[in-house]
């Protein structure tokens, strides 16, 4: 059966809005009508809509969806039971090709079970382009760390019979003593991967990184950190789960070598300036704030945060009940899990310092930002305007029109500022190799060439403490709308 042709038809099918599907079973000559009852990802329960019934459930029958004069034929199924004391409804499996039957009466849509297996000889080809010196480190690199994690995973085991406190005392002596050797070990390794691939165009990293994820995948998710950055449960690195994971700082893991992996990943360049971030412009807001008193509408600062996240800075910008009717925060981010986050961080502050904090929350992309008019006529002007994290994952010409639309939103006086990596960022292969955790990384230049409109603003640069964090910080000296 000729499966492209028919996705094809069943495509036309579909198109048709107002008729549902008539479902039909047939076996040699005899076609006979059916009614979905119920329908499991793998199984239809069904009713026979007619006298005729198959009663020999050891012979296949084939499955047939029509709608219009047009038809798909599913292919060869079982009669899983024989008919129920109504003499009227049965179960059928398909016993060839297997489809999801929720797909295809609910979503209108052909999915195989099989096709997962339609990309296997690409993949299996995929290592012919690898790089032999690259497989060799990887080898390597699995051979060392599968020893390690059965030596750490040994001496877990000589231990676990102990009391809890006990226990966690000998792995935390074990993490003091043997820790820093592993880590330097680890250091080494990255600096050898950095050497191998730091020349690589962009289509061999991202070919070598499905290489080496492939390869070292279960030491992958012995780390929680670098387990999250894989599977992206949010569909998305960098959620505000993982950067949670980061501000604690902490060791996390079931075991002693996950807990090594995972502070490892937690404690690196990129992720210090995560954390140095939050401190920074927690720092330069409150600074702000107290210089520019006149800008205050009602005594507050009105502030937008672009790629909120949990809005985790707050702590370090809220920390007396006087600052609470000193600021309106508009939190916008696509994530609806993270707003939900920070509305339970800003409840905790609030319960903290008896005081209430005025803040609204916005779920919306990028495009919706960009080109939505109701955001400028809900929300107005701000004074004060900060994005950590979202320039990274910009294209240029995006960074640019997002860039000009926050500008836009800005009032005089008002600052903008925004982060970015530099292209010096040590963690840069780590995350792209160990997270599949791709960002995009720009100089001072290129960062500032963002910003175009000079004859009503003034530019400046800022870091973090660690060097690869950038901040632009623009002020608005006129009007430009």
């Amino acid at each position: 059966m000729d499966i492209t042709k028919s996705k094809e038809t069943f495509t036309e099918l579909s198109t048709e809005a107002t008729d549902q599907e008539t479902i039909y079973l047939v076996r040699g000559n005899q076609k006979v009508r059916i009614h979905a009852e119920g329908v499991s990802k793998y199984s239809l329960l069904f009713r026979y809509c007619e006298n005729s019934i198959f009663f020999d459930t050891s012979e296949p029958v084939r499955l047939i969806l029509e709608n219009n004069g047009k038809s798909f034929e599913a292919g060869l199924c079982r009669i899983l039971s024989s008919p129920g004391p109504d003499r009227h409804t049965a179960r059928i499996i398909f016993t060839d090709t297997v489809y999801d039957f929720q797909s295809l009466l609910f979503d209108k849509k052909v999915i195989k079970l099989q096709s997962i297996f339609d990309d296997l000889p690409l993949k299996l080809c995929h290592k012919e382009c690898i790089r032999q010196s690259f497989k060799t480190y990887v080898a390597d690199l699995r051979y060392d760390l599968t020893l390690y994690k059965e030596l750490y995973d040994e001496l877990d085991s000589t231990y676990q019979e102990e009391p809890e406190e006990v226990r966690k005392s000998i792995q935390l002596s074990i993490l003091k003593t043997e820790g820093p050797n592993f880590r330097q070990f680890f250091e080494d390794k990255l600096d050898e991967l950095k050497y191998l691939v730091q020349d690589f165009s962009q289509t061999e990293n991202r070919s070598h990184g499905f290489y080496f994820r492939k390869q070292l995948w279960d030491i992958i998710l012995c780390s929680p950190f670098s387990a999250r950055c894989n599977l992206k449960p949010r569909g998305y690195a960098g959620d505000s789960e993982q950067m949670r994971m980061i501000y604690r700082n902490d060791f996390q893991g079931a075991s002693t070598f996950s807990k090594l992996l995972h502070k490892h990943a937690v404690e690196h360049a990129a992720s210090q300036s995560v954390r140095n971030r939050i401190r920074l412009i927690a720092q330069r807001l409150r600074n702000f704030r107290d210089c520019c008193q006149g800008l205050m509408h009602e005594g507050r600062l009105k502030v937008l945060s672009v790629g909120c996240g949990s809005a985790f800075e707050l702590k370090d910008i809220i920390k007396i009940p006087q600052d609470c009717d000193k600021y309106h925060f508009v939190l916008f981010d696509q994530d609806a899990v993270a707003l939900s986050e920070a509305a339970d961080l800003i409840r905790a502050i609030e319960n903290k310092l008896s005081a209430r904090l005025k803040v609204d929350y916005v779920q919306g992309s990028v495009r919706f930002m960009l080109f939505s008019r109701q955001f400028r006529q809900k929300w107005g002007k701000f004074q004060y305007i900060y994005s950590m994290g979202l320039f990274d994952y910009l294209t240029c010409r995006v960074a640019k029109a997002v860039l000009d639309r926050l500008y836009r939103l800005l009032e005089t006086g008002g600052e903008l500022v925004v982060g970015n990596y530099h292209v010096s960022n040590s963690s840069k292969y780590y995350m792209e190799y160990w997270g599949d955790w791709p960002i995009l990384h720009r100089t001072e230049e290129e960062f500032r060439g963002l910003f175009t409109d000079e004859s009503s603003g003034r530019a400046s640069m800022i870091y973090d403490d660690t060097g690869i964090q950038m901040f632009l910080c623009i002020e608005k000296l006129q009007d430009n709308a």
